[in-house]
């Protein structure tokens, strides 16, 4: 997830990432929770105190203007791209699902999306 989220940052583009809300250890803003899942802007200009690990991503950002501490496992981290061309990667389920599932699935609300080898 590092090295997509520079590349996205080395093209010049906004990383996005699509996390599983309901995942265990989840940790963001349920307001803004649609079918389960949240998109977040985790550009360098829209976050503070980054930092991907391979086992969470946690940072602050500002939602509706408070700023919010945001924690996601990786394992919630259902796939990252960029937003200005929608090229990113969709990851592999890796933890069972603990709430309802999404009425659609990430690839048909982002039909732009394409696995960047």
């Amino acid at each position: 997830m590092r090295a997509l989220y520079e590349w996205i940052l080395d093209n010049e583009c906004t990383p996005y990432v699509l996390v599983n809300a309901m995942a265990d250890g989840v940790e963001v803003p349920q307001q803004y929770v649609k079918e389960g899942q949240i998109v977040l802007n985790i550009s360098p200009l829209s976050v503070v105190n980054l930092e991907i690990s391979n086992v969470r991503m946690s940072f602050n950002g500002r939602f509706g203007g408070i700023s919010t501490d945001v924690l996601v496992p990786i394992a919630a981290v259902i796939g990252i791209y960029a937003r200005e061309n929608g090229q990113g990667m969709v990851f592999e389920d890796e933890q069972p699902p603990t709430g309802k599932p999404p009425a659609t699935s990430p690839i048909e609300r982002k039909p732009k999306l394409k696995v960047v080898k």
